[in-house]
């Protein structure tokens, strides 16, 4: 498997050079092929939501249930992101969720499916996706869930325990901000520079799960969601 991973050849050439619309972008999907994750999973699992949603969910990778349902945040960990959402006063309806990696990373031990967090050649094969998707969205913030959805969108140097919470420039914070200042206008091609918008990075529900003080770390992930609950209301 290493010597596969390493010579990933990303889903640069699985995507439709004119999509023009994210459901165009999630049939393609569907037969990505930049790295050996796809062999194992049942599924892409691409992201769900409205084109015109004002916050961007990005999280890890599909889990379990996520792999056998083909929808991201659909299993323990998404049905504690919508409580927090909740609490936090974010309207459920004006939210798109997506992660950065598209299929599961798992370790088959007898009938049970166990999570691997994807690795960099993972996430940077995967990017690509992750670059159509914005380029079809306009947020007014971007909320990283976890480490490796920070690796892809600000770089391996970010750490989500240092920054939690805290607003920052987007796209100037990304690690390529070139990436995401573009943003298609017509059907014709035409293209404008996105609308500045706002990133926040925060704990990944799945590590509220894991916490031993899991009162602590949902109330954390709360006051982190609610910053950005806050920014759009501003």
């Amino acid at each position: 498997m290493a010597e596969q991973t390493e010579t990933a050849p990303g889903a640069q050439q699985f995507i439709p050079p004119r999509a023009d619309t994210l459901d165009d972008l999630r049939a393609a999907a569907t037969g990505c092929r930049g790295c050996e994750l796809y062999r194992d999973a049942s599924q892409t699992v691409f992201g769900r939501g409205d084109a015109g949603a004002r916050v961007v969910f990005v999280g890890e990778q599909p889990g379990d249930m996520e792999d056998q349902k083909g929808l991201p945040f659909v299993g323990p960990a998404g049905r504690l992101l919508r409580r927090a959402v909740d609490d936090a006063r974010l309207d459920p309806g004006h939210i798109y969720l997506t992660n950065a990696v598209k299929h599961f990373r798992f370790e088959q031990r007898g009938k049970r499916r166990i999570h691997q967090t994807p690795d960099r050649v993972h996430i940077t094969a995967c990017r690509p996706w992750l670059v159509a998707e914005f380029a079809q969205l306009r947020p007014e913030v971007v909320v990283v869930l976890g480490a490796t959805a920070a690796k892809a969108l600000l770089g391996p140097t970010f750490r989500v325990t240092r920054q939690r919470g805290e607003l920052l420039p987007w796209p100037e914070s990304a690690q390529h901000p070139e990436d995401f200042r573009r943003v298609p206008v017509d059907a014709r091609g035409g293209v404008a520079d996105a609308p500045p918008a706002r990133l926040l990075a925060t704990i990944h529900p799945s590590a509220v799960l894991r916490a031993d003080d899991q009162d602590k770390a949902y109330e954390g992930l709360v006051a982190d969601l609610t910053v950005a609950a806050r920014a759009l209301a501003g």
